[in-house]
């Protein structure tokens, strides 16, 4: 596995909430992180059927037009009983304003349409790594759970207002944010980024 020597990385996102989280994981190794969006870099359309194709879409645009080192993630949530639905798709079920609490009533919807008592879920996350030769390595976490309605809290981002983690009794909008960090399906797939290609500072 090729190590990160760089100490800046860019991260592939334009939403706020994911880039904090990775700035907080990414803090003990001293790393300059900075976000695609504040490089006024444009978001690549995600055309992939996979969660790894669509992370290597936004890593790879990112690396080529920055020159340095960027990290993506694609990430979603994985309902059971809707055939793994969003899945990819998570972030276009809020539509073009982004809107969540739609996106959550259409998972609500969908759920009670088919009549189940199987709300568990997952959510699921792919790091990709990629540098501006176009070498790229992946990393993938993931954190099952349950869906409850209506949502809780007020943190998080997402769908965190209706997913307990399993072995939890609030959503991941209700706990506290290092208590995420421990648990999450990003936190999950940065260890295996730290473990393969970090050095603490």
């Amino acid at each position: 596995m090729r190590k990160l020597v760089e100490k800046r990385l860019v991260i592939a996102t334009h939403n706020r909430g994911k880039l904090k989280e990775f700035n907080e994981l990414l803090a003990p190794f001293g790393m300059d992180a900075i976000a695609a969006g504040d490089l006024s870099l444009d978001e690549p359309e995600e055309t992939g059927k996979t969660f790894e194709a669509n992370a290597a879409t936004k890593a790879c645009a990112a690396a080529k037009a920055s020159g340095m080192p960027a990290l993506a993630d694609d990430s979603g949530l994985a309902v059971t009983a809707l055939g793994g639905a969003p899945g990819i798709y998570s972030a276009r079920w809020a539509g073009p304003e982004k809107d969540f609490g739609a996106a959550m009533a259409r998972v609500e919807k969908a759920l009670k349409d088919l009549k189940t008592e199987d709300y568990s879920a997952k959510f699921v996350c792919v790091l990709c790594l990629a540098w501006p030769d176009g070498h790229t390595a992946f990393f993938r976490g993931e954190v099952t759970g349950t869906l409850s309605f209506p949502p809780r809290g007020n943190g998080g981002f997402g769908y965190d207002p209706i997913f307990t983690a399993t072995g939890q009794n609030k959503t991941f909008a209700e706990i506290d944010p290092a208590e995420k960090q421990a648990l999450s399906h990003r936190a999950a797939a940065f260890r295996d980024f730290e473990t393969s290609c970090l050095k603490r500072a």
